[in-house]
């Protein structure tokens, strides 16, 4: 049994204990519809055409298949954190007009260990009834690489086989991405189950300064004007640039709009 808490645009789902397994999914949410453009997403060159070609097969999937071609849908996503895997995601859901599902997959992994592979397969069934695209965030907190003295490390394999089979075995109407931070974390055998392995790395200048521009564009002229940030991430320049706006905002309004300054 699922109970459903709605907060705002997103609806939080939470899997109650039953007599038959006590799984208990308390961070697997649903969001309505996606608002992230891919047209607002900067990639480099070589990720944006493997992503475009990615869309281009699923749309065209009905297509492929009746010649028994394959069609890719799953996709690996790893690199340094705040290089855009998690608003990747976002986008592909919006594109293809899906439901997105996003899981933290270390909270599930952190919960008693015997009871892993039956969450994560209640998350996969879940799944064949949305149609939609799910996202594992922390994907290593699964398939991490264990010392064969821990003593828990049979049962991280039998963790691994089963995920394997969910994922051999994941329906083809939907889509599966997965995302990390550490990919020489993961288990090799789960990594060759992705079609798709993009890796994101630290924005270079030029890429940065298409990032800057499709941010400041939603912003009057006057507020534009602010000093470019290099060698960081896109979370840290969407911050730096956020902060830019906002100063000049209000120098702004306290040059020209006093009248209108808040206590």
């Amino acid at each position: 049994m699922k109970t459903a808490i709605q907060i705002d645009s997103c609806f939080f789902y939470t899997f109650a204990p039953t007599t038959s397994n006590s799984i208990l999914l308390s961070l697997l949410y649903f969001t309505d519809r996606s608002n992230v453009l891919l047209e607002d997403v900067v990639f480099n060159e070589a990720v944006s055409q493997q992503i475009h070609q990615f869309l281009k097969e699923y749309q065209f999937r009905k297509v492929l298949e009746q010649y028994d071609l394959p069609v890719a849908n799953k996709m690996l996503l790893y690199g340094k954190t705040g290089c855009g895997k998690t608003l990747t995601a976002k986008a592909i859901a919006k594109k293809l007009n899906k439901k997105l599902i996003i899981v933290n997959l270390s909270r599930i992994v952190s919960s008693k260990l015997g009871e892993t592979s039956k969450n994560i397969e209640g998350l996969f069934k879940e799944v064949q009834y949305e149609s939609a695209v799910l996202f594992f965030d922390e994907f290593d907190s699964l398939g991490q690489i264990r010392d064969y003295d821990n003593k828990d490390n049979t049962e991280m394999k039998r963790v691994v086989n089963s995920i394997i089979q969910l994922i051999d075995s994941f329906p083809s109407r939907s889509v599966l991405i997965a995302a990390t931070n550490q990919i020489q974390m993961i288990d090799e055998a789960l990594v060759r189950r992705f079609e798709l392995q993009l890796e994101f790395t630290a924005p270079n200048s030029a890429v940065l300064d298409r990032y800057y521009d499709t941010l400041l564009q939603k912003y009057p002229l006057q507020f534009q004007k602010m000093e470019r940030l290099y060698d960081i991430t896109f979370a840290e320049a969407k911050n730096h640039l956020l902060q830019s706006v906002k100063n000049n905002v209000i120098q702004d309004a306290i040059a020209n709009h006093p009248q209108d300054l808040s206590e």
